[in-house]
């Protein structure tokens, strides 16, 4: 089998505001790097093969924490990545709450498209495709893969069969793990959210 554990990035300064998406820039708060270091020594007593992270420069900053002490490097993937907000990038959520569209595209996550942007379920499909070619490349291996929440939760959805519609009935937190083990009988979620305690600086 195939131990891919989903860590969502720690923490940066925009978490709970602004829709960061994929802006450059937004990279850990102190808070953040807190939970990072605490993140790689909650790893450090495992033997790990890989460490992938997206391409946004606070998923690589979390990945490098865990990688670090097993002398990995951070295999950087595209298909990681958050989910292209398209116009909404960087936009406050007070903002958003009086956008019709951005009402839609929460009720409806198996339908709506972002303005501009991808739909859930293209950002399902990239994430499946990304975790199917190292279930297939290390089947006996152990892999971290650091990301985002909601692409996070569109891997749980796909596993446990449920509709991209019901991505808001489970949380997926900063610095948090979610195991996902790929067996010859198929893909089963071991761990869902399972964070850190509160990390203050």
């Amino acid at each position: 089998m195939t131990l891919i554990y989903l860590v969502r990035h720690a923490a940066h300064d925009h978490v709970g505001r602004i829709l960061t998406g994929r802006a450059a820039g937004a990279r850990l708060a102190d808070r953040g790097r807190v939970q990072a270091a605490r993140l790689a020594e909650r790893f450090r007593g495992l033997r790990l093969d890989a460490v992938h992270a997206s391409p946004r420069e606070r998923a690589q900053e979390t990945a490098e924490a865990i990688a670090e002490p097993h002398g990995l490097s951070v295999d950087v993937a595209s298909d990681l990545d958050e989910i292209d907000f398209g116009r909404w990038t960087g936009a406050s959520f007070d903002a958003l709450s009086a956008d019709p569209a951005w009402r839609r595209w929460n009720e409806a996550r198996g339908l709506a498209r972002v303005p501009d942007g991808e739909t859930m379920a293209e950002a399902q499909g990239r994430m499946i495709r990304h975790l199917d070619a190292i279930a297939a490349a290390l089947p006996a291996g152990t892999v971290v893969m650091v990301g985002h929440a909601d692409p996070i939760k569109a891997v749980v959805a796909a596993v446990l069969g449920l509709p991209l519609d019901a991505l808001h009935r489970f949380d997926v937190d900063p610095a948090s793990v979610t195991l996902v083990d790929f067996a010859a009988h198929g893909a089963r979620i071991v761990r869902l959210n399972d964070g850190l305690e509160d990390a203050r600086p």
